[in-house]
């Protein structure tokens, strides 16, 4: 019971740390992008009245910082902004005059689909070249690490580009813009998720070349299990969990590059919404976008820790070795 006890203690100091470092994470995101967003070129009221182009008198610009609270000095919009957050505020957009959430609400869905699409998109195809590295066949291991090489190497936009070149004007199986229904998120969800699947594949392969000579395999071996089985229920398990790690890193991938591949395909989505606030200078939808990308990094990596200590088992031991030390 006691040992129950302090095992219980230990989970909860972790899960306090996660939570504090989480809230640090946040903090310093915020403050960096509105430093940020401080030395972009240009005034921040004229998003209110129309964007650069919109010839606004001297009279109405004023008007417009006195609104939004942009005639006060940095460190009290900064403070101002923080508590804010505390409270749940994103403000009020400066282009749209409607609240930040209200515009966030409408971009997070095709975001988030085309994000979660192409992150288990980019891990089916790491799985499958993980799983051809964990066998015994050099030439397969050699061909699949240069796959992942070739995968890793290739930027968004030129991938998206290709891809619309052979299955748009050449195939004409897929459209190149976005059509509301499945067959627009293929393309935008590969381009995404096969750079991606390289990074991925890379790292699990290092876990895999370390599983492969672990005892525990030639255990498995010597209880007659076959070796697809090894393979599958102990090398491939041990040698993911390098990439169940860069999970939280891929999402933000991802994200940022949502932000290319939704105006390169007509999709609508926090990047679009990110493109087009940066351009007129509408701070509080910045911010508000830039917060959630973190937010979505801070809760992925939390869901991350406990998706690892399910499939490593070490994980939990780590654990009671600290708490046995402690």
């Amino acid at each position: 019971m006691a040992r129950a006890g302090r095992l219980g203690l230990s989970r909860a100091r972790t899960a306090v740390s996660r939570v504090a470092g989480a809230a640090a994470v946040m903090l310093i995101v915020a403050t960096l992008a509105f430093a940020a967003l401080q030395l972009i070129p240009g005034d921040p009221a004229e998003a209110a009245l129309g964007g650069p182009g919109s010839q606004a008198s001297a009279e109405a610009l004023a008007a417009a910082r006195a609104e939004f609270g942009l005639d006060r000095p940095i460190l009290v919009q900064y403070f101002d902004f923080l508590w804010r957050l505390v409270r749940g505020d994103l403000g009020v957009s400066y282009s749209q005059r409607i609240p930040v959430a209200q515009v966030l609400q409408h971009a997070i869905g095709p975001t988030l689909a085309l994000a979660g699409l192409s992150l288990a998109v980019a891990w089916l195809i790491a799985l499958v070249s993980v799983f051809v590295a964990s066998g015994t066949s050099r030439a397969g291991r050699a061909v699949t690490s240069a796959l992942d090489l070739v995968a890793a190497a290739m930027p968004n936009f030129w991938l998206a580009g290709l891809l619309v070149l052979l299955f748009t004007s050449v195939l004409g199986w897929l459209p190149a813009v976005s059509t509301g229904g499945f067959t627009g998120i293929i393309l935008p969800a590969l381009a995404l998720a096969i750079p991606t699947a390289g990074f991925i594949a890379q790292v699990c392969r290092a876990g895999v070349d370390v599983a492969r000579d672990a005892p525990f395999v030639e255990s498995a071996r010597a209880r007659g299990e076959t070796e697809a089985g090894v393979r599958l229920r102990h090398i491939l398990r041990h040698g993911i969990v390098p990439g169940l790690n860069m999970t939280a890193w891929a999402l933000g991938s991802l994200l940022g590059g949502a932000a290319v591949i939704e105006v390169i395909f007509a999709r609508p989505g926090l990047g679009r919404t990110l493109v087009n606030a940066v351009t007129v200078r509408d701070i509080p939808v910045v911010l508000g976008v830039v917060l959630f990308a973190a937010l979505a990094y801070v809760v992925v990596t939390l869901v991350t820790d406990l998706t690892i200590a399910r499939v490593d088992p070490r994980t939990e031991a780590k654990l009671q070795q600290v708490m046995a030390n402690g």
